[in-house]
């Protein structure tokens, strides 16, 4: 479990293929966190859980597994990318941003960047799949960093970043066409589920009606 508050933006440093080139891959992060790290441990980069294989004072490893590369955008990742870092949250630590399981669900693009006088102005593509998981000034982990969505239009989100957000994760590299890693709230994921059960992709519109019905 994570909060989406980015601790570290670390380095990818190494990425071996562990097969054919379908296959997973080790990934090692150059990271200022690394000698904290320990074998087993859990570590959120860019908003996917990942399982430390092995650490030293300067990196640590991870090993990612088809089914992360199909749901995520390590498929995309070079050696010399920064990625968001977050350890596992402490149960009794604040919880600053929101419950974050570091599952990610899929993938958005970013579509266009809007620079204001004290923030930045992101707007992110996503699938209609998951429009019913998000409200308007509710939560979302991108490329695990936890935020508030600003503005909602059908398939696409605006989130708006303070100086602080970008000056500390990997959102200044950011531009039109750039894939992002999306984690949906989990307690609204569940609300969806319990109102549509089943493995059909939830319509905002029923549900809402449903809601009201039951009310």
């Amino acid at each position: 479990m994570f909060t989406g508050i980015i601790k570290e933006v670390g380095r990818v440093k190494t990425i071996e293929p562990l097969g054919s080139e379908a296959a997973g891959k080790r990934i090692t992060i150059a990271a200022e966190m690394s000698p904290a790290l320990r074998v087993d441990e859990s570590v959120s980069i860019n908003g996917a859980c990942q399982t430390v294989v092995d650490a030293t004072e300067t990196t640590f490893s991870v090993v990612t597994i088809e089914e992360t590369l199909r749901k995520t955008t390590f498929s995309d990742l070079e050696e010399g990318d920064p990625v968001n870092l977050e350890r596992a949250m402490k149960a009794d630590s604040r919880i600053d941003g929101h419950f974050v399981q570091g599952h990610v669900d899929t993938t958005g693009v970013v579509t266009s960047v809007e620079r204001e006088e004290t923030n930045w102005l992101y707007s992110i593509r996503f699938e209609q799949a998951y429009a019913a998981y998000l409200i308007p000034v509710g939560s979302i982990a991108i490329d695990g960093i936890s935020l508030t969505v600003a503005r909602l239009d059908g398939t696409e989100l605006t989130v708006a970043i303070i100086p602080h957000t970008y000056d500390h994760t990997n959102v200044r590299t950011w531009e039109e066409g750039t894939g992002v890693n999306l984690e949906f709230d989990m307690i609204g994921k569940y609300v969806v589920g319990a109102l549509q059960p089943g493995n059909d992709a939830p319509d905002p519109t029923a549900l809402a009606r449903q809601w009201l019905d039951a009310s």
